[in-house]
Protein backbone atom coordinates (compact mmCIF):
# COMPACT_ATOMS: atom_id res chain seq x y z
CA UNK A 1 0.00 0.00 0.00
CA UNK A 2 1.23 3.55 -0.64
CA UNK A 3 1.67 5.69 2.37
CA UNK A 4 0.55 9.18 1.37
CA UNK A 5 1.20 10.43 4.02
CA UNK A 6 4.98 9.57 4.17
CA UNK A 7 5.18 11.01 0.74
CA UNK A 8 3.78 14.29 1.72
CA UNK A 9 6.18 14.72 4.21
CA UNK A 10 8.98 14.11 2.02
CA UNK A 11 7.54 16.45 -0.77
CA UNK A 12 7.15 18.74 2.02
CA UNK A 13 10.24 18.55 3.06
CA UNK A 14 11.98 18.93 -0.38
CA UNK A 15 10.34 22.06 -0.94
CA UNK A 16 11.35 23.75 2.30
CA UNK A 17 15.03 22.55 1.19
CA UNK A 18 15.07 24.03 -2.25
CA UNK A 19 13.50 27.38 -0.91
CA UNK A 20 16.28 27.31 1.64
CA UNK A 21 18.71 26.78 -1.06
CA UNK A 22 17.19 29.55 -3.19
CA UNK A 23 16.98 32.12 -0.09
CA UNK A 24 21.02 31.40 0.71
CA UNK A 25 21.39 32.09 -2.93
CA UNK A 26 19.95 35.11 -2.88
CA UNK A 27 22.14 36.13 0.58
CA UNK A 28 25.32 38.38 0.27
CA UNK A 29 27.05 35.77 2.18
CA UNK A 30 27.36 33.26 -0.66
CA UNK A 31 30.06 35.32 -2.23
CA UNK A 32 32.00 34.37 0.90
CA UNK A 33 35.00 31.35 0.86
CA UNK A 34 35.51 28.77 2.88
CA UNK A 35 38.85 28.90 4.76
CA UNK A 36 40.77 27.34 2.60
CA UNK A 37 39.43 28.95 -0.60
CA UNK A 38 39.49 32.40 1.24
CA UNK A 39 43.16 31.07 2.33
CA UNK A 40 44.13 30.22 -0.98
CA UNK A 41 42.05 32.69 -3.04
CA UNK A 42 40.61 29.97 -4.75
CA UNK A 43 37.41 28.83 -5.52
CA UNK A 44 35.64 25.62 -4.01
CA UNK A 45 36.09 24.03 -7.40
CA UNK A 46 39.70 24.34 -7.24
CA UNK A 47 40.50 21.71 -4.33
CA UNK A 48 37.03 19.57 -4.55
CA UNK A 49 36.48 17.77 -7.73
CA UNK A 50 33.14 19.33 -9.53
CA UNK A 51 33.02 21.17 -5.99
CA UNK A 52 31.18 18.65 -4.27
CA UNK A 53 32.77 18.21 -0.83
CA UNK A 54 34.91 16.13 0.38
CA UNK A 55 36.30 14.77 -3.16
CA UNK A 56 39.66 16.25 -3.71
CA UNK A 57 40.95 17.83 -6.99
CA UNK A 58 45.13 17.32 -7.74
CA UNK A 59 45.45 20.57 -6.36
CA UNK A 60 43.28 19.92 -3.04
CA UNK A 61 45.31 17.30 -2.88
CA UNK A 62 48.53 19.06 -2.99
CA UNK A 63 47.22 21.91 -0.36
CA UNK A 64 46.59 18.92 2.17
CA UNK A 65 50.24 16.95 1.33
CA UNK A 66 51.46 20.74 1.58
CA UNK A 67 50.19 20.77 5.29
CA UNK A 68 47.41 23.35 4.44
CA UNK A 69 49.57 25.90 4.27
CA UNK A 70 49.84 27.15 0.72
CA UNK A 71 48.42 31.23 0.48
CA UNK A 72 48.44 33.82 3.36
CA UNK A 73 47.11 33.15 6.99
CA UNK A 74 43.35 34.66 7.21
CA UNK A 75 40.40 33.66 9.51
CA UNK A 76 40.88 30.13 10.43
CA UNK A 77 36.85 29.06 11.20
CA UNK A 78 33.90 27.75 9.56
CA UNK A 79 30.94 26.12 10.45
CA UNK A 80 28.70 23.53 8.77
CA UNK A 81 25.12 22.07 9.40
CA UNK A 82 22.72 19.07 7.76
CA UNK A 83 18.97 19.09 7.65
CA UNK A 84 17.90 15.82 6.51
CA UNK A 85 14.84 12.89 6.18
CA UNK A 86 14.77 9.65 6.65
CA UNK A 87 12.40 7.24 5.12
CA UNK A 88 13.05 2.76 5.91
CA UNK A 89 10.44 0.83 3.56
CA UNK A 90 9.37 -1.05 5.99
CA UNK A 91 10.08 0.82 9.64
CA UNK A 92 8.78 -1.57 11.92
CA UNK A 93 10.06 -5.19 12.73
CA UNK A 94 8.14 -8.70 13.53
CA UNK A 95 6.47 -7.39 17.10
CA UNK A 96 5.58 -3.92 15.88
CA UNK A 97 8.51 -2.25 17.23
CA UNK A 98 9.89 0.73 14.90
CA UNK A 99 13.18 0.63 13.53
CA UNK A 100 14.58 3.91 12.62
CA UNK A 101 13.27 6.52 14.93
CA UNK A 102 12.06 10.14 13.67
CA UNK A 103 11.29 7.84 10.36
CA UNK A 104 9.63 10.32 7.53
CA UNK A 105 10.45 13.42 9.74
CA UNK A 106 12.61 16.29 8.90
CA UNK A 107 15.41 16.90 10.97
CA UNK A 108 18.24 18.67 12.08
CA UNK A 109 21.21 16.39 12.10
CA UNK A 110 24.26 17.92 13.04
CA UNK A 111 26.21 21.01 13.07
CA UNK A 112 30.44 21.35 12.58
CA UNK A 113 32.99 24.12 13.81
CA UNK A 114 36.29 24.13 11.54
CA UNK A 115 39.49 26.10 12.96
CA UNK A 116 42.09 24.97 10.14
CA UNK A 117 44.69 26.05 7.95
CA UNK A 118 48.03 27.69 7.63
CA UNK A 119 49.77 28.15 11.36
CA UNK A 120 53.76 29.37 9.83
CA UNK A 121 54.83 28.58 6.16
CA UNK A 122 55.61 24.43 7.34
CA UNK A 123 53.02 24.19 9.86
CA UNK A 124 49.07 23.85 9.12
CA UNK A 125 45.93 21.76 10.38
CA UNK A 126 42.70 20.93 10.11
CA UNK A 127 40.45 20.48 13.10
CA UNK A 128 36.69 19.67 13.73
CA UNK A 129 34.16 20.01 16.44
CA UNK A 130 30.78 18.79 15.82
CA UNK A 131 27.50 18.46 17.55
CA UNK A 132 25.40 15.60 16.49
CA UNK A 133 21.55 16.27 17.48
CA UNK A 134 20.43 12.44 17.79
CA UNK A 135 23.74 11.06 19.20
CA UNK A 136 21.82 8.94 21.35
CA UNK A 137 18.69 8.14 23.16
CA UNK A 138 18.07 7.70 27.31
CA UNK A 139 15.87 5.08 29.16
CA UNK A 140 12.80 6.90 28.23
CA UNK A 141 13.36 6.90 24.28
CA UNK A 142 14.11 10.50 24.30
CA UNK A 143 17.08 11.95 22.35
CA UNK A 144 20.20 13.57 23.47
CA UNK A 145 22.82 15.52 21.54
CA UNK A 146 26.50 15.13 21.87
CA UNK A 147 29.41 17.88 21.33
CA UNK A 148 32.84 16.87 20.96
CA UNK A 149 35.46 16.91 18.43
CA UNK A 150 35.65 15.24 15.16
CA UNK A 151 38.40 14.79 12.42
CA UNK A 152 41.49 16.34 13.20
CA UNK A 153 45.04 16.28 11.08
CA UNK A 154 48.05 18.62 11.98
CA UNK A 155 50.70 18.55 9.71
CA UNK A 156 54.31 19.65 9.82
CA UNK A 157 56.26 19.62 5.96
CA UNK A 158 58.96 20.52 3.78
CA UNK A 159 58.99 20.57 0.17
CA UNK A 160 62.72 20.22 -1.86
CA UNK A 161 62.15 21.02 -5.32
CA UNK A 162 64.94 20.61 -7.92
CA UNK A 163 65.59 20.63 -11.45
CA UNK A 164 64.17 17.69 -12.06
CA UNK A 165 62.69 16.30 -8.54
CA UNK A 166 59.62 17.44 -6.72
CA UNK A 167 59.80 16.14 -3.46
CA UNK A 168 56.81 16.69 0.24
CA UNK A 169 58.28 15.18 3.00
CA UNK A 170 56.08 15.52 6.06
CA UNK A 171 54.61 14.35 9.29
CA UNK A 172 51.48 14.05 10.61
CA UNK A 173 49.54 13.93 13.94
CA UNK A 174 45.46 12.84 13.92
CA UNK A 175 43.02 10.70 15.26
CA UNK A 176 41.03 8.38 12.24
CA UNK A 177 42.73 5.83 10.42
CA UNK A 178 43.07 7.40 6.85
CA UNK A 179 41.67 10.73 7.48
CA UNK A 180 45.06 12.07 6.41
CA UNK A 181 45.12 10.64 3.63
CA UNK A 182 44.50 12.46 0.30
CA UNK A 183 42.56 10.08 -1.58
CA UNK A 184 38.91 9.72 -1.53
CA UNK A 185 39.50 5.70 -2.25
CA UNK A 186 40.58 4.88 1.51
CA UNK A 187 37.66 4.92 4.44
CA UNK A 188 38.05 8.16 6.14
CA UNK A 189 36.15 10.64 2.98
CA UNK A 190 34.81 7.61 0.97
CA UNK A 191 31.34 7.60 -0.16
CA UNK A 192 28.65 7.80 1.65
CA UNK A 193 29.64 11.39 1.98
CA UNK A 194 26.35 11.74 4.10
CA UNK A 195 23.86 8.71 5.99
CA UNK A 196 21.05 8.80 8.26
CA UNK A 197 21.88 9.65 11.87
CA UNK A 198 18.87 7.60 12.94
CA UNK A 199 18.32 4.70 10.93
CA UNK A 200 19.40 1.38 12.24
CA UNK A 201 19.48 0.25 8.93
CA UNK A 202 20.14 2.25 6.36
CA UNK A 203 23.95 0.63 6.07
CA UNK A 204 25.90 -2.57 6.33
CA UNK A 205 26.19 -3.35 10.66
CA UNK A 206 29.29 -4.77 10.17
CA UNK A 207 33.07 -3.60 8.39
CA UNK A 208 36.35 -3.79 8.67
CA UNK A 209 37.64 -1.67 12.02
CA UNK A 210 39.39 0.21 9.38
CA UNK A 211 36.36 1.46 7.95
CA UNK A 212 35.29 3.55 10.83
CA UNK A 213 35.28 1.43 14.35
CA UNK A 214 38.36 3.33 15.65
CA UNK A 215 37.81 6.74 14.31
CA UNK A 216 38.19 9.31 16.43
CA UNK A 217 39.08 6.70 19.30
CA UNK A 218 42.97 6.69 18.90
CA UNK A 219 46.06 9.16 17.92
CA UNK A 220 48.27 8.64 15.01
CA UNK A 221 51.61 9.69 14.42
CA UNK A 222 53.52 9.63 11.28
CA UNK A 223 55.30 10.74 7.98
CA UNK A 224 55.10 10.91 4.37
CA UNK A 225 56.64 11.36 1.33
CA UNK A 226 55.38 12.20 -2.23
CA UNK A 227 58.14 12.39 -5.01
CA UNK A 228 57.20 13.43 -8.30
CA UNK A 229 53.76 13.80 -8.04
CA UNK A 230 53.97 9.93 -8.71
CA UNK A 231 55.11 8.19 -5.48
CA UNK A 232 53.14 8.23 -2.05
CA UNK A 233 54.40 6.52 0.83
CA UNK A 234 53.41 6.60 4.33
CA UNK A 235 53.96 4.59 7.65
CA UNK A 236 52.04 5.79 10.84
CA UNK A 237 51.40 4.37 14.25
CA UNK A 238 48.74 4.50 16.49
CA UNK A 239 47.63 3.96 20.06
CA UNK A 240 44.98 5.07 22.49
CA UNK A 241 43.57 8.83 22.02
CA UNK A 242 43.43 8.69 25.90
CA UNK A 243 45.19 10.60 28.60
CA UNK A 244 46.85 14.09 27.40
CA UNK A 245 45.23 13.00 24.02
CA UNK A 246 41.57 12.47 25.12
CA UNK A 247 41.05 15.98 23.01
CA UNK A 248 40.67 13.96 20.17
CA UNK A 249 38.44 11.16 21.52
CA UNK A 250 35.06 12.79 20.49
CA UNK A 251 34.17 12.57 24.31
CA UNK A 252 34.49 9.11 24.13
CA UNK A 253 36.04 7.48 27.78
CA UNK A 254 35.99 4.56 30.18
CA UNK A 255 32.39 3.67 31.87
CA UNK A 256 30.52 6.13 29.49
CA UNK A 257 27.96 3.47 27.90
CA UNK A 258 27.12 5.78 25.82
CA UNK A 259 30.54 6.67 24.38
CA UNK A 260 32.49 3.90 25.40
CA UNK A 261 36.77 4.44 24.58
CA UNK A 262 38.00 1.77 22.39
CA UNK A 263 41.55 0.96 23.69
CA UNK A 264 44.22 -0.79 21.90
CA UNK A 265 47.28 -2.18 23.00
CA UNK A 266 50.69 -0.34 22.13
CA UNK A 267 51.75 0.99 18.99
CA UNK A 268 49.72 -0.32 16.15
CA UNK A 269 51.02 0.18 12.54
CA UNK A 270 49.55 1.55 9.59
CA UNK A 271 51.56 1.52 5.77
CA UNK A 272 50.07 2.97 2.78
CA UNK A 273 51.55 2.81 -0.99
CA UNK A 274 50.01 4.95 -3.57
CA UNK A 275 51.25 5.45 -7.53
CA UNK A 276 49.68 8.63 -9.13
CA UNK A 277 49.91 10.06 -13.10
CA UNK A 278 47.86 13.20 -14.53
CA UNK A 279 47.93 13.76 -18.12
CA UNK A 280 45.82 16.40 -19.41
CA UNK A 281 42.28 16.56 -17.89
CA UNK A 282 42.98 12.83 -16.10
CA UNK A 283 44.03 11.74 -13.49
CA UNK A 284 44.50 8.20 -11.84
CA UNK A 285 45.46 6.51 -8.88
CA UNK A 286 46.62 2.97 -7.71
CA UNK A 287 47.56 1.89 -4.31
CA UNK A 288 47.48 -0.30 -1.37
CA UNK A 289 47.13 0.13 2.76
CA UNK A 290 47.12 -1.80 5.73
CA UNK A 291 46.81 -1.67 9.32
CA UNK A 292 47.23 -4.30 12.22
CA UNK A 293 45.46 -3.25 15.53
CA UNK A 294 45.39 -5.40 18.63
CA UNK A 295 42.10 -4.23 20.62
CA UNK A 296 41.25 -5.00 24.67
CA UNK A 297 37.28 -5.86 24.98
CA UNK A 298 35.04 -3.62 27.04
CA UNK A 299 33.24 -5.21 30.28
CA UNK A 300 29.33 -4.48 30.70
CA UNK A 301 29.80 -1.44 31.94
CA UNK A 302 31.85 0.00 29.35
CA UNK A 303 35.48 -0.24 31.19
CA UNK A 304 38.49 -1.95 29.31
CA UNK A 305 39.21 -5.17 30.33
CA UNK A 306 43.15 -5.38 30.54
CA UNK A 307 43.61 -9.08 31.74
CA UNK A 308 41.85 -10.91 29.02
CA UNK A 309 43.79 -10.38 25.97
CA UNK A 310 43.33 -8.73 22.89
CA UNK A 311 41.89 -9.68 19.73
CA UNK A 312 43.62 -9.05 16.96
CA UNK A 313 42.79 -7.64 13.53
CA UNK A 314 44.91 -7.23 10.41
CA UNK A 315 43.67 -5.14 7.54
CA UNK A 316 44.81 -4.94 3.79
CA UNK A 317 43.27 -3.21 1.54
CA UNK A 318 43.47 -2.37 -2.47
CA UNK A 319 42.31 0.84 -3.71
CA UNK A 320 42.22 2.75 -6.87
CA UNK A 321 41.00 6.28 -8.62
CA UNK A 322 39.88 8.11 -11.64
CA UNK A 323 38.90 11.51 -12.13
CA UNK A 324 38.36 13.44 -15.37
CA UNK A 325 38.14 17.13 -14.89
CA UNK A 326 37.86 19.63 -17.41
CA UNK A 327 34.80 22.20 -17.64
CA UNK A 328 31.67 21.95 -17.46
CA UNK A 329 32.03 17.83 -16.73
CA UNK A 330 33.67 16.20 -14.14
CA UNK A 331 33.44 12.11 -13.23
CA UNK A 332 35.24 10.68 -10.35
CA UNK A 333 35.25 7.11 -9.49
CA UNK A 334 36.67 5.20 -6.62
CA UNK A 335 37.28 1.25 -6.21
CA UNK A 336 38.30 -0.16 -2.52
CA UNK A 337 38.32 -3.89 -1.57
CA UNK A 338 39.90 -4.94 1.97
CA UNK A 339 40.49 -8.51 3.57
CA UNK A 340 40.53 -8.55 6.86
CA UNK A 341 42.10 -11.62 9.13
CA UNK A 342 41.18 -11.66 12.80
CA UNK A 343 42.42 -13.80 15.81
CA UNK A 344 40.23 -14.28 18.61
CA UNK A 345 42.28 -16.70 20.23
CA UNK A 346 40.19 -16.06 24.03
CA UNK A 347 36.67 -15.87 21.98
CA UNK A 348 36.18 -12.09 23.06
CA UNK A 349 34.12 -11.16 20.10
CA UNK A 350 33.83 -14.76 17.96
CA UNK A 351 32.09 -17.93 19.62
CA UNK A 352 32.30 -20.45 17.10
CA UNK A 353 36.11 -20.46 16.15
CA UNK A 354 39.37 -18.38 17.12
CA UNK A 355 39.93 -16.73 13.80
CA UNK A 356 37.76 -15.27 11.18
CA UNK A 357 37.83 -13.15 8.13
CA UNK A 358 35.21 -10.03 6.86
CA UNK A 359 36.04 -8.62 3.46
CA UNK A 360 34.42 -5.18 1.65
CA UNK A 361 34.25 -4.49 -1.70
CA UNK A 362 32.61 -0.98 -2.05
CA UNK A 363 33.01 0.86 -5.79
CA UNK A 364 31.73 4.48 -6.83
CA UNK A 365 31.15 6.88 -9.63
CA UNK A 366 29.71 10.44 -9.96
CA UNK A 367 29.49 12.79 -12.86
CA UNK A 368 29.03 16.59 -12.41
CA UNK A 369 27.93 19.07 -14.84
CA UNK A 370 29.18 22.87 -14.48
CA UNK A 371 29.57 21.92 -11.05
CA UNK A 372 25.90 22.24 -10.03
CA UNK A 373 24.11 19.12 -11.42
CA UNK A 374 25.20 15.66 -10.38
CA UNK A 375 24.50 12.15 -10.28
CA UNK A 376 26.70 9.00 -8.26
CA UNK A 377 26.40 5.34 -8.01
CA UNK A 378 27.59 2.93 -5.96
CA UNK A 379 28.01 -0.77 -4.85
CA UNK A 380 29.01 -2.55 -1.56
CA UNK A 381 29.26 -5.75 -0.66
CA UNK A 382 30.67 -7.22 2.83
CA UNK A 383 31.42 -11.15 3.09
CA UNK A 384 32.61 -12.72 5.99
CA UNK A 385 33.24 -15.90 8.11
CA UNK A 386 29.87 -17.06 9.59
CA UNK A 387 29.80 -17.02 13.74
CA UNK A 388 26.33 -17.27 15.83
CA UNK A 389 27.91 -14.72 18.28
CA UNK A 390 29.46 -11.97 16.30
CA UNK A 391 26.51 -12.09 14.25
CA UNK A 392 23.69 -13.06 16.74
CA UNK A 393 21.03 -11.14 14.53
CA UNK A 394 21.37 -13.20 11.96
CA UNK A 395 19.80 -16.36 11.05
CA UNK A 396 22.31 -17.64 9.66
CA UNK A 397 24.67 -15.72 11.67
CA UNK A 398 26.23 -14.36 8.61
CA UNK A 399 27.47 -10.51 8.23
CA UNK A 400 27.17 -10.49 4.24
CA UNK A 401 25.12 -7.60 3.25
CA UNK A 402 24.94 -6.35 -0.59
CA UNK A 403 23.16 -3.38 -2.05
CA UNK A 404 23.57 -0.11 -4.50
CA UNK A 405 23.09 3.21 -3.35
CA UNK A 406 21.73 6.05 -6.39
CA UNK A 407 21.89 9.92 -5.70
CA UNK A 408 21.11 13.14 -6.56
CA UNK A 409 22.17 16.48 -6.06
CA UNK A 410 22.14 19.76 -6.92
CA UNK A 411 24.59 22.39 -5.82
CA UNK A 412 22.94 26.10 -6.41
CA UNK A 413 26.34 27.77 -4.84
CA UNK A 414 29.39 26.43 -4.07
CA UNK A 415 28.62 25.97 -0.18
CA UNK A 416 25.23 24.31 -1.13
CA UNK A 417 24.38 20.73 -1.46
CA UNK A 418 20.65 19.62 -1.49
CA UNK A 419 20.29 15.36 -2.44
CA UNK A 420 18.91 12.31 -2.90
CA UNK A 421 20.16 9.37 -1.69
CA UNK A 422 18.45 5.53 -2.12
CA UNK A 423 20.02 2.36 -0.28
CA UNK A 424 18.79 -0.70 -1.70
CA UNK A 425 19.90 -4.17 0.05
CA UNK A 426 19.91 -7.06 -1.85
CA UNK A 427 21.26 -9.07 0.91
CA UNK A 428 21.35 -8.02 4.56
CA UNK A 429 22.85 -10.44 7.30
CA UNK A 430 23.31 -13.27 5.15
CA UNK A 431 20.17 -13.80 3.19
CA UNK A 432 17.55 -11.53 0.56
CA UNK A 433 14.48 -12.80 2.26
CA UNK A 434 13.97 -13.67 6.25
CA UNK A 435 17.52 -12.57 7.41
CA UNK A 436 16.84 -12.36 10.69
CA UNK A 437 14.70 -15.54 11.44
CA UNK A 438 11.25 -13.27 11.71
CA UNK A 439 10.27 -12.69 8.11
CA UNK A 440 12.15 -9.73 7.41
CA UNK A 441 13.58 -9.28 3.93
CA UNK A 442 16.53 -6.98 2.92
CA UNK A 443 15.05 -4.91 0.65
CA UNK A 444 12.49 -3.68 4.06
CA UNK A 445 16.10 -2.41 4.88
CA UNK A 446 15.92 0.06 1.77
CA UNK A 447 16.58 3.65 2.80
CA UNK A 448 15.17 7.32 1.25
CA UNK A 449 17.69 9.65 2.73
CA UNK A 450 17.00 13.78 1.54
CA UNK A 451 19.77 16.13 2.60
CA UNK A 452 20.57 19.88 2.86
CA UNK A 453 24.04 20.24 3.29
CA UNK A 454 25.45 23.62 3.95
CA UNK A 455 28.78 25.69 5.61
CA UNK A 456 28.83 29.89 6.64
CA UNK A 457 32.02 31.57 6.57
Amino acid sequence: MVNFVAIRRLLQCALILAVGAVCMLNASSVQALPIFARQTGQSCVACHAGGQFPELTPYGRMFKLNGYTFGERTVPIAVMATLDLTKTRVNHDASGNLVSPKDGLPIFDAASIFLAGKITDRIGAFTQFTYSNYDHQDANGRWIGHWASDNMDFRYVDRIIGDASDLILGTTLHNSPTVQDVWNSTPAWSYPYLSSPTSAVGAPQFQPIIEGSLAQQVVGAGGYLYWNRTIYAELSFYSTADGIWSFMSKGNKAGDPNHPQTYVRGQNPYWRVALTHEWGPHNIMVGTFGLNVNVYPNDANAFPSFTQGVTRYRDIGFDAQYQYLLEPNTFTAQARYIRENISDPNNLVFGDSQSANLKSLRLKASYIYQAKYGASLSFFNITGSPDSVAYAGSANFSPATQGWTPEIFWIPVQNIRVGLQYTHFTKYLGARSNYDGRGRSASANDTLFLYFWAAYW
